[in-house]
């Protein structure tokens, strides 16, 4: 009975939620949840209470989200897995599953597992104690667990299948861990540390899958040599885009995009979505006045060319007072503004992808 009037609620929410949607889903197709894996681009506060210096949650940090409390959030208000969920009609926040205010219903319309600082190399994750994508799956595990006894198995499974689980990582791989370290940079060549990153990618996608995962979305690296901190570090005095990192981030996106393709291949009852940000985010960049933008090679906080984490904080005096100008909050994170124009593009661009196979349809049920 009370499994029952769960769903009954969830469902009605779901109705209500749909009419707030603002990419439009397939006739039909409904998606009850997102669960999020990935780094600081997505994370929401899951590193809060970690022993790592990968945090954000203290002011000028969320300045412009509600209240603004400083959440965990690497921007002024909020970043892309809570617009994925706007976006698609399900809830306004993607709350961090280590939240201690975190509720069972949450569990419902999913939440997030990302750690600020990881990637797709387990090194990445271990130079900044963050939490490597193996943990952040062992969440998603015990979630799972959670809401089979919350509304049981069958419904359990049912939100699972219908579900997108969205992975955004592999920044930090290249700009940090590959040409920022030693180790790596010294072990392989670009072309052999793409493959590196993209093993574990496939890797990841195959254990997704193996928990019921059949709605998976990997967004691509974005251009990460236009980052405010690369330009500053190797972008010569006139600070240029880091011609050599965007190249790597094109490298490894090329051999993402042909793993997903890959693994459809592979795994004919699911959906693996290659997303691409890197070119929307580009053309952002490149065509800032169209967007209401003026300042694309620095962020707001602080001088706005190195800044970011316990660099960006409420001491400094040079923080900007008008964040809408800028595409970047801090050298490495965009601003709220930003981050909402490029959620909507990558996902008016692949959303369609997430439902175009047969296989895939009588595969899944319909939430009921």
């Amino acid at each position: 009975m009370t499994y029952n009037f769960l769903w009954l609620f969830l469902s009605l929410d779901l109705i209500f939620t749909c009419a707030l949607a603002i990419v439009k889903l397939p006739k039909n197709a409904t998606v009850p949840a997102v669960f999020m894996f990935g780094d600081s681009i997505v994370d929401t506060g899951n590193n809060n209470d970690l022993t790592t210096i990968v945090k954000s949650n203290f002011p000028p940090y969320g300045r412009d989200f509600p209240g603004g409390v400083p959440t965990g959030r690497f921007s002024n208000g909020k970043i892309p897995s809570d617009f994925v969920v706007e976006e698609l009609g399900i809830k306004e926040y993607l709350p961090a599953y280590l939240d201690p205010d975190l509720q069972e219903n949450d569990l419902l319309t999913g939440v997030n597992f990302a750690s600020s600082g990881s990637g797709f190399d387990p090194l990445t994750s271990t130079i900044v104690k963050a939490m490597p994508l193996s943990e952040q799956l062992k969440m998603l595990k015990e979630c799972i667990e959670k809401l089979n006894k919350y509304v049981g198995e069958e419904k359990a499974n049912n939100i699972i299948r219908n579900s997108f689980f969205m992975v955004e990582t592999g920044s930090d791989d290249l700009v940090n861990t590959y040409y920022h370290t030693p180790t790596r940079f010294l072990q392989y060549d670009i072309y052999a540390y793409t493959d590196l990153m993209l093993n574990e990618a496939s890797g990841f996608v195959q254990k997704l899958y193996e928990v019921g995962a059949r709605r998976i979305g990997m967004i691509s690296v974005p251009p990460v040599g236009c980052l405010p901190a690369q330009r500053t570090l190797a972008g010569g005095i006139e600070r240029r885009c880091v011609k050599k990192y965007n190249e790597a981030a094109e490298l490894f996106n090329t051999k993402l995009s042909a793993m997903a393709d890959s693994q459809n291949n592979n795994l004919s009852d699911a959906r693996v979505v290659f997303m691409d940000a890197y070119n929307p985010f580009l053309y952002i960049l490149q065509n800032r006045h169209k967007y209401g933008f003026e300042v694309v090679n620095k962020g707001c906080c602080g001088t706005g060319i190195i800044e970011v984490g316990f660099l960006c904080n409420r001491w400094d005096p040079n923080t900007c007072t008008n964040v809408s100008r800028y595409v970047f909050w801090d050298s490495y994170h965009p601003t709220e503004k930003a981050y909402q124009i490029l959620v909507h593009q990558v996902l008016q661009n692949s959303i369609h992808s997430f439902f175009s196979s047969s296989k895939l349809e009588a595969a899944i049920d319909p939430v009921t």
